[in-house]
């Protein structure tokens, strides 16, 4: 490990880091415009054969830092038998599910086929798969080991290794089966290990198993206390299909002078920008596919107030300063603090309140406590709002604008309307009718707003995990259905989403009506445990297997809780979390006595 390698400041395209042009044109249509600091320098020595061992945080671009040179090196000749030539390891089955998914999109001009095994997945599918055969298994550990002590799962023909959050990896006590699983891989692999820490463990599993390997540091700089601009900071949880329509509701709340929503990509900046319009606002897009005269026209018009919304990519709108913003919205989680913190300094300025609204899905919760953690400052986890809230919004914005006409005066010309109507009606009736009126005209100017006002959505937040690491154990949503990109567990709101932690199951005190078919579980830990709804949804879900509509009520007392779970599985629960870890210990697990 004798190859160090800084980060380059400077940025290049994608098309200088040496990928093959059919897969730079790939990205190009995906919308992908500048590439991040470890996709940089991971991406050339992969290419040219080289091990590689990466120190990045999440959210910084890992996946596509491995998963390009991983196709590419697929491009080069396809394993005969329909045997794997990559696979990835990764902690949880989230992220298996997350990074199958890119190599997917990534690969899909090749026909790549790629399969995610996990726990809690269908055994007999996963055969299946493996049988018709893959180029890339996307694994946790638990689940890979599982296929090879079965002889399910052939490494002889492993082309490529990639060790993903390898830190996550040993905190969850897989070090061992990592082992297990590389000594079945042959000697000639390129091996890839990403972290995000490089604890003594992870040392000695990297000088194990990586030859010479590149060494890749992508520091994450650390945020001084005060440097982020002292705005109203918000989160809200939704998932990625009901994103659009629920920066819809949160924008027609906060009522924006002006804003920049940030996307990722291109394609969702253009595909968010008609939505947007639909919605009722001026919106405008603006992405690196803009000519200069088009970029030009765009910002003169925001700088004259002529939008409501430029919705853009961060590498659009560096340098774009405009003092009169209210409201900076990141679409997506950024990549990292530091984005984070210049993206929400382009509002509060000059004395001015500024507001910083987030939008992430479940699984990306680890994301914002990143930045938390690296800002010092708590984001608060909002609500989305429901139509009640709207309408009352609304009503409020009515009674503003009359008051506001009362204090401007000159209403004789419109004395006499209402002294006729007085003879007819109350005064009160009069005035009611009259602010009708003003209510209705407004919502009419809004169609797409009035629309989305009639409809009664809500999201409800998930638990706020102490860390991330416990998040990414414990506090995981269930299955994720591909089908209607939702994830498992209780019964869904109109935003797709579940009702996770206090808000949505029992929490402290007495349960619902049980199911007649349901066991009690005892769980020996409790409140003073630090123990959460989360933890024991996550926990059942990720062990067991169950999904989270299954899960009956919950109750954290004080030194113990109880939970249902279907009487037929309930002693594959029990034996399932006897042999995990719940808020970093063992704890007692059986049948109630009293259920």
């Amino acid at each position: 490990m004798n190859q160090a390698v800084q980060t380059s400041t400077t940025s290049a395209g994608f098309s200088a880091l040496g990928l093959s042009p059919e897969l730079a044109a790939t990205l190009t249509g995906l919308g992908y415009e500048e590439p991040t600091p470890i996709q940089r320098e991971a991406i050339p020595p992969l290419l040219a054969g080289r091990d590689v061992l990466g120190q990045a945080g999440t959210g910084t671009g890992k996946t596509a830092a491995f998963a390009l040179p991983l196709l590419e090196r697929l491009g080069r000749g396809q394993a005969p038998s329909g045997r794997p030539s990559a696979l990835v390891l990764v902690p949880t089955r989230e992220l298996a599910m997350q990074v199958a998914e890119a190599i997917h999109r990534y690969g899909r001009e090749h026909k790549t086929s790629v399969l995610p095994i996990y726990g809690g997945q269908s055994m007999g599918q996963q055969l299946r798969a493996l049988e018709r055969g893959v180029q890339v298994v996307v694994a946790t550990p638990g689940r890979a080991l599982d296929h090879l002590q079965r002889q399910t799962l052939n490494l002889e023909l492993i082309q490529s290794v990639v060790l993903d959050e390898a830190d996550e990896m040993l905190d969850m006590g897989f070090i061992e089966d990592l082992e297990k699983i590389l000594s079945q891989t042959p000697s000639t692999r390129q091996t890839a290990l990403f972290s995000a820490t490089l604890p003594p463990r992870i040392q000695r599993l990297a000088e194990g198993y990586l030859k010479d390997p590149v060494r890749i540091a992508i520091a994450n700089a650390r945020t001084q206390e005060g440097e982020v601009p002292r705005v109203r900071q918000l989160a809200y949880i939704v998932s990625r299909a009901q994103k659009p329509q629920a920066l819809g509701r949160v924008l027609d709340m906060e009522a924006p002078t002006s804003a920049i929503v940030f996307c990722r990509t291109r394609v969702e900046v253009d595909d968010l920008t008609e939505a947007m319009n639909a919605h009722g606002y001026r919106a405008e897009a603006l992405h690196g596919g803009f000519a200069q005269e088009q970029r030009d026209r765009v910002i003169k018009r925001l700088r004259s107030e002529k939008l409501d919304l430029l919705i853009a990519t961060d590498v659009a709108a560096r340098g774009l300063d405009i003092e009169h913003l209210s409201h900076v919205v990141n679409y997506d989680v950024p990549s990292d603090p530091d984005a984070y913190v210049h993206r929400i300094g382009r509002t509060g300025r000059a004395g001015r309140e500024g507001v910083a609204i987030t939008l992430l899905e479940p699984r990306e919760n680890r994301l914002l406590r990143a930045i938390e953690k690296a800002t010092r400052q708590k984001i608060t986890i909002g609500t989305i709002p429901t139509a009640a809230d709207l309408r009352q919004k609304r009503l409020e914005r009515t009674r503003d604008t009359l008051r506001e006409t009362l204090q401007a005066g000159e209403l004789d010309a419109y004395r006499s309307v209402v002294a006729d109507l007085a003879g007819e009606y109350t005064p009160l009736d009069v005035a009611a009718a009259a602010v009708k009126l003003v209510h209705e005209s407004g919502r009419e100017d809004s169609a797409g707003k009035a629309k989305d006002e009639d409809q009664d959505l809500a999201v409800v937040t998930l638990p706020r995990p102490e860390s991330p690491a416990s998040f990414a154990r414990h506090d995981r949503p269930g299955r994720f259905d591909r089908s209607s990109t939702r994830f498992g567990g209780p019964p869904r709101n109109d935003f797709g989403e579940r009702p996770f932690g206090r808000e949505g199951r029992e929490g402290r005190g007495r349960s619902r009506n049980r199911n007649e078919d349901a066991a009690r579980l005892f769980i020996g830990a409790g409140s003073v445990d630090g123990l959460r709804p989360g933890d024991l949804v996550g926990a059942i879900a990720n062990e067991a297997g169950l999904s989270g509509n299954e899960i009956g009520p919950i109750q954290i007392l004080e030194r113990f809780s109880l939970v249902d779970v279907p009487a037929d599985r309930a002693l594959d629960v029990i034996a399932a979390l006897r042999n995990t870890s719940i808020r970093g210990r063992r704890v007692n697990v059986r049948r109630d006595k009293h259920g």
